[in-house]
């Protein structure tokens, strides 16, 4: 029997309080060798929403499982359709104070490195270097047949020119890139195969359902051993592929620091959890540190 991943999360014990004392986040930056770990909270002051905060999208949304997009040819059109809608949104996102924090952080030299959970590319767009995309990114599209990648854009003009009338009015956008659609609206939508072999494409992410490469895996693993801290920005830690780096840090005696407005699953291996809005928190952080903001230089796409 198929086993569904986890998509939700229901503590099990009372977590541990939470706090609104930002001193441990600035006295970790301030020594130097932060390793951050941001999740889809860090971008919803750009206007991409989170999974499972308040008005997550998975109160409204079921994401695409990777076993359905591999087993479907309806399922792979039902996620284009709906993909290529919501990546015209993506395209205008811009990185917020959030993002471009951390990437003031690592200019100043205080970080040693950064994960991120998601797919948006708002750190780069921030000014951030090195960034780690544990989950991969919607700019870059993967054939399941010869492995060739390819551009976002050039799939974008392909689906373009294959569904000229297609311009349906989505209910909202999804941290994945998913524009909300019903099957009506989605019709009869026109998937486009490889350009080289004629194979299914596939946006270079990591699905609900799949797993992230070792390689990736084990990169992180090192950064994570290489860190003095480690502080998680916007992430529910409700699935293991971010909570085992938290887990390892904390096996290894590192600090770890989290800020998130929701309680997560990894709240009690953390010094602390701060329970405020992560745009203000880390400006007011970046302040206390004499850092000074840059601003965002580029878009997604």
């Amino acid at each position: 029997m198929r086993m569904r991943p986890t998509l939700t999360w229901t503590p099990t014990e009372d977590p541990p309080p939470s706090t609104t004392d930002l001193r441990p986040v600035a006295d970790a930056l301030g020594a130097g060798g932060v390793l951050v770990l941001s999740g889809a909270g860090i971008s919803t002051e750009s206007g991409i929403p989170d999974y499972r905060g308040e008005g997550g999208s998975l109160s409204r949304h079921t994401p695409m499982l990777y076993q359905d997009f591999t087993g479907s040819a309806q399922a792979r059109r039902r996620y284009w359709a709906r993909s290529h809608l919501g990546w015209r949104a993506f395209g205008r996102a811009r990185p917020n104070a959030g993002h471009r924090a951390v990437a003031a952080f690592g200019r100043h030299g205080l970080l040693s490195g950064t994960i991120t959970q998601n797919v948006d590319g708002l750190h780069q767009a921030a000014g951030s270097d090195g960034v780690v995309e544990l989950h991969g990114s919607l700019d870059r599209v993967v054939c399941l047949g010869c492995g060739a990648l390819s551009r976002r854009r050039e799939l974008a003009r392909r689906l373009e020119e294959a569904n000229p009338d297609f311009a349906p009015v989505a209910a909202g956008i999804n941290p994945d890139g998913d524009a909300d659609l019903g099957d009506d609206q989605v019709g009869d939508f026109r998937v486009v195969p490889c350009a080289d072999c004629g194979g299914i494409l596939k946006p270079d992410v990591v699905f609900f359902g799949e797993a992230v490469s070792p390689r990736r895996v084990e990169h992180c693993r090192e950064l994570v051993r290489a860190a003095e801290s480690v502080l998680v920005l916007g992430s529910s830690l409700t699935v293991m592929s971010g909570l085992r780096f938290v887990r390892q840090a904390a096996q290894s005696g590192k600090r770890v620091l989290i800020i998130n407005r929701d309680a997560t699953r990894g709240d009690r291996h953390a010094a602390a959890r701060v329970d405020l809005p992560l745009g203000a928190a880390l400006t007011t952080v970046a302040d206390r540190l004499g850092i000074p903001l840059g601003d965002e230089t580029a878009s997604v796409a």
